[in-house]
């Protein structure tokens, strides 16, 4: 399957994933910009905060509550905000969007 990342600037880069990987593993194995994950996918930071396009939204799991919880500490969060860590794909994402928020200086 294929993920597609939005850059601040606008550029896109596609990579493909597995059934089973969260965006954040796909952003860490691509090195895609923005995507940090320092707490490595334990959803204990908000450093992977990105924002879901929203045709996308509704093909995704709700969030729980700890994610919600950090999530309130997000630069830009949004009604479109996730945590990559948090969100497995699986064979229905196929083409999902996702955008990288400008880094907070």
């Amino acid at each position: 399957m294929k993920v597609s990342y939005i850059l601040p600037d606008g550029a896109m880069s596609t990579y493909r994933a597995r059934s089973g990987d969260t965006l954040l593993d796909v952003a860490l194995d691509n090195a895609v910009p923005g995507i940090k994950g320092q707490c490595g996918g334990g959803c204990t930071c908000c450093t992977c905060h990105c924002w879901i396009e929203p045709a996308w939204l509704a093909t995704l799991d709700k969030p729980h509550q700890d994610e919600l919880d950090l999530l309130a500490y997000a630069w830009g969060r949004t009604g479109d905000s996730r945590l990559a860590c948090q969100v497995r794909l699986s064979e229905a994402h196929d083409g999902i969007c996702v955008r990288v928020p400008q880094q907070q200086s």
